[in-house]
């Protein structure tokens, strides 16, 4: 499998992604990956390091988007910039991944550019997968779309499913909407005309899921606009650290702190791994005609090599086909559903 890295995205680049390409290369034997950035910058990184050379190679890019950067500028503007020449790669069927840590407005805009969106979708969505105290569950939209309409939703619900089903082996993912009531009637605008088509679509609709519950694993897919996604995944990062903090601070406060810490230390350790980003490593853009993977902008080497394998396992498994058919099937039947009902009712 050959994966497209763009070395120069990231907090840390081209450091943590060079490092996390050795480090995949050296215990995958069956991944070929293409370090895409600035040549003489990657040399360096590279400089020393053990690796098999024959399945490692450098595609020279002379431009990086910048976090704080426009997307759509930095898309017409940059156009040799590392991203937009992994996804190219993966275009020309010269990658069959692409992987980045880089500006994920950018990435987004790219790849729909380059690779076109699937067959019966308007817009793709970043799906992430977070923890449950029964498992895991993917949140979609994470970011990439702001400004949402009900059938966006309906469509992030249909990708959700799909890739599931795909990814996890859950044969009917339960599906819930994220609102500020479980009642039908709770929510905004949005959140109200989604549940109507939800509830029509053939999915596995649990209906509205609060935001105290989706770590519960009531639902395997939590469906929301990228806009509110993008905060449920910022303040679960954010409070899982904070609450290690405070678990330790309060620990040391203690006389017997130090004996408490070591006794606990197992299941922080554990806490710790469940609630890491860089153990999931990236999102997958779900809803594009190919393997797109985003990563933390604040990933490490290990993040980067968890995302190489996710975008390993995906395009392997075709993903993104399987998503394409399951909204196109989804949507038929539907339709046909419709259909009969409004007959019925004529």
């Amino acid at each position: 499998m050959r994966i497209a890295l763009d070395a120069m995205g990231g907090d840390f680049a081209p450091a943590v992604n060079v490092e996390g390409a050795i480090d995949t290369l050296n215990e995958s034997k069956d991944i070929e990956i293409i370090l895409v950035g600035d040549e003489d910058s990657i040399k360096k990184e590279l400089t020393a390091k053990k690796y098999p050379f024959n399945r490692l190679r450098i595609k020279h890019a002379s431009q990086t988007v910048g976090m704080g950067e426009p997307a759509l500028a930095a898309v017409r503007k940059k156009r040799d910039s590392s991203i937009k020449r992994a996804i190219e790669l993966v275009r020309n069927n010269e990658a069959d991944a692409a992987v980045s840590a880089g500006h994920s407005g950018a990435v987004m805009a790219t790849a729909r550019l380059m690779l076109g969106a699937s067959r019966g979708v308007d817009r793709p969505a970043i799906a992430t997968v977070m923890p449950t105290l029964k498992g895991q569950f993917i949140l979609i939209d994470a970011g990439a779309n702001v400004d949402c309409n009900p059938d966006n939703l309906l469509q992030f619900a249909l990708m959700g499913d799909a890739y599931c089903k795909a990814m996890m082996g859950i044969p009917e993912p339960k599906i819930g909407l994220l609102s500020i009531g479980e009642e039908d009637t709770k929510g905004n605008i949005l959140t109200k005309e989604a549940f109507k088509l939800l509830k029509d679509s053939g999915l596995n609709f649990i209906g509205n899921i609060e935001g105290k519950d989706v770590f519960f694993g009531n639902a395997d897919v939590v469906v929301c606009d990228g806009f509110i996604g993008n905060i449920v995944l910022k303040t679960s990062e954010g409070l899982a650290d904070a609450i290690l903090k405070m678990l330790k601070r309060e620990i040391s406060d203690v006389a017997t702190g130090k004996l408490g810490y070591l006794l606990m230390k197992p299941a922080l350790r554990n806490f710790r791994k469940k609630t890491d980003y860089a153990e999931y490593g990236g999102a997958p853009l779900l809803g594009i005609s190919g393997t797109c993977i985003i990563s933390h902008g604040r990933s490490s080497s290990k993040a980067i090599r968890n995302a190489i394998k996710v975008a390993d396992e995906f395009s392997r498994k075709k993903v993104y086909e399987t998503i394409a058919e399951e909204i196109n099937s989804l949507k038929s039947s539907a339709k046909i559903a419709s259909a009969v009902q409004n007959g019925a009712t004529n």
